[in-house]
Protein backbone atom coordinates (compact mmCIF):
# COMPACT_ATOMS: atom_id res chain seq x y z
CA UNK A 1 0.00 0.00 0.00
CA UNK A 2 1.52 3.30 -1.08
CA UNK A 3 1.30 6.68 0.70
CA UNK A 4 -1.68 7.85 -1.35
CA UNK A 5 -3.59 4.69 -0.51
CA UNK A 6 -2.72 5.00 3.17
CA UNK A 7 -4.20 8.50 3.10
CA UNK A 8 -7.25 7.64 0.97
CA UNK A 9 -8.23 4.69 3.15
CA UNK A 10 -7.08 6.13 6.48
CA UNK A 11 -10.58 6.19 7.98
CA UNK A 12 -10.89 2.47 7.32
CA UNK A 13 -7.42 1.77 8.65
CA UNK A 14 -8.24 3.59 11.89
CA UNK A 15 -10.96 1.05 12.60
CA UNK A 16 -9.58 -1.77 14.75
CA UNK A 17 -11.75 -4.31 12.98
CA UNK A 18 -10.22 -3.37 9.59
CA UNK A 19 -6.73 -1.94 9.97
CA UNK A 20 -3.99 -2.29 7.37
CA UNK A 21 -4.68 -6.01 6.89
CA UNK A 22 -8.37 -5.55 6.17
CA UNK A 23 -7.81 -2.72 3.74
CA UNK A 24 -5.12 -4.67 1.93
CA UNK A 25 -7.58 -7.55 1.61
CA UNK A 26 -9.99 -5.19 -0.16
CA UNK A 27 -7.26 -3.95 -2.49
CA UNK A 28 -6.55 -7.56 -3.47
CA UNK A 29 -10.20 -8.57 -3.77
CA UNK A 30 -12.44 -9.26 -6.75
CA UNK A 31 -16.20 -8.76 -6.62
CA UNK A 32 -19.03 -9.41 -9.07
CA UNK A 33 -22.13 -7.20 -9.09
CA UNK A 34 -25.08 -8.41 -11.14
CA UNK A 35 -27.21 -5.41 -12.03
CA UNK A 36 -26.17 -1.76 -12.36
CA UNK A 37 -29.51 -0.19 -11.50
CA UNK A 38 -31.09 0.94 -8.25
CA UNK A 39 -29.35 -1.53 -5.94
CA UNK A 40 -26.22 -1.91 -8.04
CA UNK A 41 -25.58 1.84 -7.98
CA UNK A 42 -24.80 2.24 -4.24
CA UNK A 43 -23.13 -1.17 -4.16
CA UNK A 44 -20.72 -0.21 -6.95
CA UNK A 45 -20.11 3.27 -5.54
CA UNK A 46 -19.23 2.05 -2.06
CA UNK A 47 -17.14 -0.89 -3.23
CA UNK A 48 -15.13 1.39 -5.51
CA UNK A 49 -14.76 4.11 -2.88
CA UNK A 50 -13.62 1.47 -0.37
CA UNK A 51 -10.83 0.34 -2.66
CA UNK A 52 -11.98 -2.98 -4.07
CA UNK A 53 -9.27 -4.28 -6.36
CA UNK A 54 -11.39 -5.51 -9.27
CA UNK A 55 -15.09 -4.87 -9.70
CA UNK A 56 -17.01 -6.68 -12.44
CA UNK A 57 -20.37 -5.14 -13.38
CA UNK A 58 -22.83 -7.16 -15.45
CA UNK A 59 -26.01 -5.61 -16.87
CA UNK A 60 -27.55 -5.64 -20.33
CA UNK A 61 -29.63 -2.46 -19.99
CA UNK A 62 -29.03 1.16 -21.04
CA UNK A 63 -29.62 4.31 -19.01
CA UNK A 64 -33.13 5.72 -19.33
CA UNK A 65 -34.53 9.00 -18.03
CA UNK A 66 -36.78 7.11 -15.62
CA UNK A 67 -33.72 5.47 -14.01
CA UNK A 68 -32.27 8.75 -12.76
CA UNK A 69 -34.79 9.10 -9.92
CA UNK A 70 -32.94 6.38 -7.96
CA UNK A 71 -29.97 4.92 -9.89
CA UNK A 72 -27.39 7.30 -8.46
CA UNK A 73 -24.32 6.00 -10.28
CA UNK A 74 -25.70 7.34 -13.58
CA UNK A 75 -25.85 10.92 -14.85
CA UNK A 76 -28.23 12.72 -17.21
CA UNK A 77 -25.48 12.86 -19.83
CA UNK A 78 -25.36 9.02 -19.85
CA UNK A 79 -28.94 8.55 -21.10
CA UNK A 80 -28.92 6.03 -23.94
CA UNK A 81 -25.54 4.53 -23.05
CA UNK A 82 -25.02 1.07 -21.50
CA UNK A 83 -25.44 1.15 -17.75
CA UNK A 84 -22.19 -0.70 -17.16
CA UNK A 85 -20.25 1.86 -19.19
CA UNK A 86 -21.99 4.74 -17.44
CA UNK A 87 -21.16 3.22 -14.06
CA UNK A 88 -17.57 2.53 -15.12
CA UNK A 89 -17.14 6.20 -16.00
CA UNK A 90 -18.56 7.38 -12.66
CA UNK A 91 -16.46 4.93 -10.65
CA UNK A 92 -13.27 5.96 -12.43
CA UNK A 93 -13.92 9.52 -11.33
CA UNK A 94 -14.36 8.39 -7.72
CA UNK A 95 -11.41 6.00 -7.53
CA UNK A 96 -9.23 5.56 -10.64
CA UNK A 97 -7.21 2.81 -8.94
CA UNK A 98 -10.13 0.38 -9.05
CA UNK A 99 -10.23 -1.93 -12.07
CA UNK A 100 -13.81 -1.96 -13.34
CA UNK A 101 -14.82 -4.61 -15.86
CA UNK A 102 -18.01 -3.59 -17.69
CA UNK A 103 -20.02 -6.42 -19.23
CA UNK A 104 -23.11 -5.40 -21.18
CA UNK A 105 -24.84 -8.74 -21.22
CA UNK A 106 -27.59 -10.73 -19.58
CA UNK A 107 -25.63 -13.70 -18.37
CA UNK A 108 -27.21 -17.15 -18.42
CA UNK A 109 -26.33 -19.80 -15.83
CA UNK A 110 -23.31 -21.07 -17.76
CA UNK A 111 -21.91 -17.57 -18.12
CA UNK A 112 -22.65 -16.78 -14.48
CA UNK A 113 -20.61 -19.81 -13.47
CA UNK A 114 -17.64 -18.44 -15.42
CA UNK A 115 -17.95 -15.01 -13.81
CA UNK A 116 -18.53 -16.27 -10.27
CA UNK A 117 -15.49 -18.55 -10.46
CA UNK A 118 -13.26 -15.50 -10.94
CA UNK A 119 -14.29 -13.56 -7.80
CA UNK A 120 -14.41 -13.84 -4.02
CA UNK A 121 -17.88 -12.38 -3.45
CA UNK A 122 -21.06 -11.98 -5.51
CA UNK A 123 -23.64 -9.24 -4.99
CA UNK A 124 -27.07 -9.90 -6.49
CA UNK A 125 -28.67 -6.61 -7.54
CA UNK A 126 -30.77 -8.17 -10.26
CA UNK A 127 -34.48 -7.50 -10.76
CA UNK A 128 -35.76 -10.92 -11.83
CA UNK A 129 -36.26 -14.32 -10.23
CA UNK A 130 -34.57 -16.29 -13.01
CA UNK A 131 -31.24 -14.57 -12.35
CA UNK A 132 -31.61 -14.84 -8.57
CA UNK A 133 -32.23 -18.59 -8.71
CA UNK A 134 -29.40 -19.13 -11.20
CA UNK A 135 -26.96 -17.13 -9.08
CA UNK A 136 -27.99 -19.07 -6.00
CA UNK A 137 -27.29 -22.40 -7.71
CA UNK A 138 -23.97 -21.25 -9.13
CA UNK A 139 -22.71 -19.71 -5.89
CA UNK A 140 -23.69 -22.81 -3.94
CA UNK A 141 -21.90 -25.08 -6.42
CA UNK A 142 -18.74 -22.94 -6.33
CA UNK A 143 -18.92 -22.18 -2.58
CA UNK A 144 -18.86 -18.42 -3.11
CA UNK A 145 -20.66 -16.05 -0.69
CA UNK A 146 -23.73 -14.36 -2.15
CA UNK A 147 -25.16 -11.05 -0.93
CA UNK A 148 -28.81 -10.89 -1.98
CA UNK A 149 -31.00 -7.79 -2.04
CA UNK A 150 -34.37 -6.79 -3.42
CA UNK A 151 -36.53 -3.66 -3.35
CA UNK A 152 -39.91 -2.56 -4.67
CA UNK A 153 -42.39 0.14 -3.74
CA UNK A 154 -41.46 1.03 -0.11
CA UNK A 155 -40.20 -2.42 0.92
CA UNK A 156 -36.83 -4.07 0.68
CA UNK A 157 -34.87 -7.02 2.01
CA UNK A 158 -31.31 -8.26 2.31
CA UNK A 159 -29.58 -11.47 3.32
CA UNK A 160 -26.22 -13.17 2.98
CA UNK A 161 -25.81 -16.76 1.84
CA UNK A 162 -22.25 -17.69 2.80
CA UNK A 163 -21.75 -20.97 1.00
CA UNK A 164 -18.29 -21.38 2.51
CA UNK A 165 -20.24 -22.62 5.55
CA UNK A 166 -21.97 -26.00 5.53
CA UNK A 167 -24.92 -24.84 7.64
CA UNK A 168 -25.96 -21.81 5.61
CA UNK A 169 -29.43 -21.73 4.05
CA UNK A 170 -29.78 -20.57 0.45
CA UNK A 171 -32.16 -18.40 -1.56
CA UNK A 172 -34.09 -21.50 -2.60
CA UNK A 173 -34.71 -22.31 1.08
CA UNK A 174 -36.24 -18.86 1.51
CA UNK A 175 -38.20 -18.75 -1.75
CA UNK A 176 -38.62 -22.21 -3.32
CA UNK A 177 -38.59 -21.89 -7.10
CA UNK A 178 -41.73 -23.99 -7.40
CA UNK A 179 -43.52 -21.22 -5.43
CA UNK A 180 -42.10 -18.39 -7.57
CA UNK A 181 -44.41 -15.40 -7.56
CA UNK A 182 -45.18 -13.17 -10.50
CA UNK A 183 -42.52 -10.59 -11.32
CA UNK A 184 -43.36 -7.08 -10.10
CA UNK A 185 -41.37 -4.55 -12.11
CA UNK A 186 -40.71 -1.12 -10.67
CA UNK A 187 -41.95 0.33 -13.97
CA UNK A 188 -45.40 -0.91 -12.93
CA UNK A 189 -45.24 -0.90 -9.13
CA UNK A 190 -42.94 2.06 -8.53
CA UNK A 191 -40.05 2.27 -6.08
CA UNK A 192 -39.17 4.82 -3.38
CA UNK A 193 -35.81 6.32 -4.34
CA UNK A 194 -34.02 6.15 -0.94
CA UNK A 195 -35.08 2.52 -0.46
CA UNK A 196 -32.64 1.18 -3.04
CA UNK A 197 -29.94 3.38 -1.55
CA UNK A 198 -30.50 1.89 1.90
CA UNK A 199 -30.64 -1.75 0.79
CA UNK A 200 -27.79 -1.32 -1.69
CA UNK A 201 -25.58 0.33 0.94
CA UNK A 202 -26.29 -2.57 3.30
CA UNK A 203 -25.34 -5.00 0.54
CA UNK A 204 -22.05 -3.15 0.06
CA UNK A 205 -21.37 -3.33 3.80
CA UNK A 206 -21.98 -7.07 3.87
CA UNK A 207 -19.77 -7.66 0.82
CA UNK A 208 -16.93 -5.63 2.35
CA UNK A 209 -17.16 -7.54 5.64
CA UNK A 210 -17.07 -10.87 3.82
CA UNK A 211 -13.97 -9.83 1.89
CA UNK A 212 -12.20 -8.62 5.03
CA UNK A 213 -13.02 -11.73 7.03
CA UNK A 214 -15.29 -9.95 9.50
CA UNK A 215 -17.56 -12.71 10.79
CA UNK A 216 -20.56 -10.66 11.96
CA UNK A 217 -22.42 -10.83 8.66
CA UNK A 218 -26.09 -11.42 7.87
CA UNK A 219 -25.46 -15.07 7.08
CA UNK A 220 -28.48 -17.02 8.32
CA UNK A 221 -30.57 -13.89 8.77
CA UNK A 222 -32.95 -11.87 6.63
CA UNK A 223 -33.61 -8.18 7.20
CA UNK A 224 -36.81 -6.67 5.86
CA UNK A 225 -37.43 -2.93 5.76
CA UNK A 226 -40.58 -0.89 5.19
CA UNK A 227 -39.48 2.69 4.54
CA UNK A 228 -43.07 3.97 4.68
CA UNK A 229 -43.32 3.09 8.37
CA UNK A 230 -39.57 2.66 8.99
CA UNK A 231 -40.20 -0.76 10.47
CA UNK A 232 -37.26 -3.16 10.28
CA UNK A 233 -37.42 -6.86 11.09
CA UNK A 234 -34.73 -9.50 11.41
CA UNK A 235 -35.80 -13.06 10.62
CA UNK A 236 -33.72 -16.12 11.44
CA UNK A 237 -33.25 -18.38 8.42
CA UNK A 238 -32.78 -22.14 8.50
CA UNK A 239 -31.60 -24.61 5.93
CA UNK A 240 -34.47 -26.56 4.41
CA UNK A 241 -33.62 -30.28 4.40
CA UNK A 242 -35.86 -30.69 1.36
CA UNK A 243 -34.23 -27.83 -0.58
CA UNK A 244 -33.40 -28.88 -4.14
CA UNK A 245 -30.17 -26.82 -4.04
CA UNK A 246 -28.56 -27.11 -0.61
CA UNK A 247 -30.73 -29.68 1.24
CA UNK A 248 -29.92 -33.29 1.96
CA UNK A 249 -32.14 -34.34 -0.94
CA UNK A 250 -29.97 -32.47 -3.49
Amino acid sequence: MNDNQLLRYSRHILLQEIGIEGQQALLNARALVIGAGGLGSPVALFLAASGIGTLTLCDNDSVDLTNLQRQIVHRHSAIGTPKVNSAQHSLADINPDVRVIALQERADETRLAQLVAEVEVVVDCSDNFATRYALNRVCFALKKPLVSGAATRFEGQISVFDFRRDDTPCYECLYPERMESEETRCSVMGVFAPLVGIIGSMQAAEALKLLMGIETTLSGRLITLNTLTMDMRTIKLHQDPACSVCGCSS
